[in-house]
């Protein structure tokens, strides 16, 4: 049996942590067994789903490299062959025809709330003892009057779901109602869609959040009315805020393209997910070749994961600090851009630059903003910094710095270092004493990579322009005194 499983979002917003771990599960799953992972867009809700939202999903799943074997199939390209199912489980007598008005439906539903009854379809359309649900139809189609379609679920009995991540769940048939299969305008609804669309794709593992198990025994019903195989379930638990409510924009951000505007790096985000409700041993760093070797679902906990945004953070970094740095100047230039500042086209440059913030940075924006002394032409220095540092007893080996590095032509971390070493020698001062002062002259704080590093990166123009500006502010701090 070649394994085939299947992502089937609904498009009415955008790819949310949820979705994208489920379509994670399903992807290193298929892949694990060499199988199929299939894309299917449940739009058949023509009120709530969008082109917008389809083309959102699509790119949140790319850009996490989630790439699809077939599709992405559509649900409104199929409606034909939901009426053609629908059809014949009416001239099986495995489904009946509805005309019960919306309003007269939504009262009863309302009455049984406010009685605290569960507010199931009452029958009163089901068909009596001899009626041919298929007569019945055709009757009323011979008379011009829609209907409803519904499921003839038996009542007697029950329906076990023998799911590979909760065990055996046994539902009574009695709390089973007789489900719409298509409405009066002739649409078809989700777990019929479901359901033909799983049997016709071959699905042989439908792997969902475990919000969805209370329509697992309804959606087995019709498997068995249509004579087909069922195929394995699991149903992994949903992700929680740390407040262990379920997961919400009021958590934070909910959208997978959030994390990607907020410099996540898609391999992090990945990780992150797939342990969020999966473990392999203590193993907390994957990479994509691990988790295809390693994901099973006697792996996936029963219990919820707890999404949190620190440790999501922490694996971010992690990511950054272990990127190649071709790479990672590539991913931070449209985040430069982002800031209003022109990438240099020197993508050697660009490197070096990164190379000295990667160790500190958390995310790609983060990155950006460290990196601000070195995009910018002008800096403004913290006015705290200035007064601390920028003081008259280091105009002397500032101003000797300045000649040093004038007069510098091999301007590399090695001769930039020598220079420091010689005038502190000389003059007897600590390297924090020099250093300082020359940080917030070039950056315009007291935190930075390593000097000599920020110097070779500044380039000898741009590190003498700040020096001399600094020294100016010396000397007219000086002359107001």
């Amino acid at each position: 049996m070649t394994v085939r499983t299947r992502f089937a979002p609904s498009p009415t917003g955008y790819l949310h942590i949820g979705g994208a771990r489920t379509a994670l599960f399903n992807y290193l799953f298929a892949r694990h067994h060499g199988g199929r992972f299939i894309l299917r867009i449940e739009d058949t809700d023509r009120e709530r789903s969008t082109e917008e939202a389809i083309q959102a999903i699509l790119q949140g799943l790319k850009w996490l490299q989630l790439e699809w074997d077939e599709g992405p199939y559509r649900q409104t390209d199929r409606l034909s062959v939901y009426r053609e199912k629908t059809q014949w489980l009416l001239r099986q007598g495995k489904a009946y025809p509805c005309v019960c008005p919306p309003e007269v439906l939504e009262v009863k539903r309302r009455e049984a709330l406010k009685a605290k009854r569960k507010p199931a379809y009452d029958g009163t359309c089901r068909p009596k003892d001899g009626q041919d649900p298929s007569v019945l139809s055709e009757q009323l189609s011979a008379q011009g009057r829609s209907f409803a379609v519904r499921f003839l679920a038996p009542k007697t009995g029950t329906t076990a779901v023998e799911d590979k991540v909760k065990g055996r769940v046994v539902f009574e048939n009695s709390e089973l109602d007789d489900l719409i299969l298509a409405r009066s305008d002739g649409t078809p609804t989700y777990n019929f869609c479901v359901v033909v669309d799983d049997i016709d794709m071959g699905i042989t593992h439908i792997i969902r959040g475990d919000d969805h198990l209370a329509n697992t025994p309804r959606q087995i019903l019709l498997y068995q009315a249509l004579g087909c195989p069922l195929p394995e379930f699991a149903h992994v638990p949903l992700i929680l805020g740390l407040d262990k409510a379920r997961l919400s924009k009021r958590h934070g951000a909910t959208s997978v393209m959030a994390y990607r505007d907020m410099g996540y790096l898609p391999e992090a985000l990945v990780n992150y997910l797939v342990r969020l409700g999966w473990s392999h041993g203590d193993q907390e760093i994957f990479s994509c070749n691990e988790l295809i070797e390693k994901f099973t679902l006697e792996e996936v906990g029963k219990s919820a994961g707890v999404f949190n945004a620190e440790k999501l953070l922490w694996l971010n970094s992690h990511y950054i600090r272990e990127r190649r740095l071709p790479q990672l100047a590539q991913e931070v230039k449209p985040f430069i851009l982002q800031r209003g500042y022109t990438p240099d086209s020197n993508n050697g440059w660009l490197e070096r630059m990164v190379a000295t913030l990667q160790p500190r940075a958390k995310t790609l924006v983060e990155l950006v903003e460290l990196a601000h002394f070195y995009l910018s032409d002008e800096i403004q220095i913290e006015e705290k910094a200035a007064k601390k540092f920028l003081k008259s007893e280091v105009r002397e080996p500032l101003d000797e710095l300045v000649q040093r590095l004038t007069a510098l032509s091999d301007f590399t971390e090695q001769a930039i270092e020598q220079v420091f070493t010689e005038i502190l020698e000389k003059r007897g001062l600590s390297l924090g004493s020099l250093a300082q002062p020359v940080r917030v002259a070039l950056t315009g704080s007291t935190v930075s990579p390593g000097i000599y590093e920020v110097i070779a990166v500044l380039g000898k123009e741009r590190t003498l322009k700040r020096l001399k500006k600094a020294l100016d502010y010396i000397r007219s701090t000086a002359e107001r005194s």
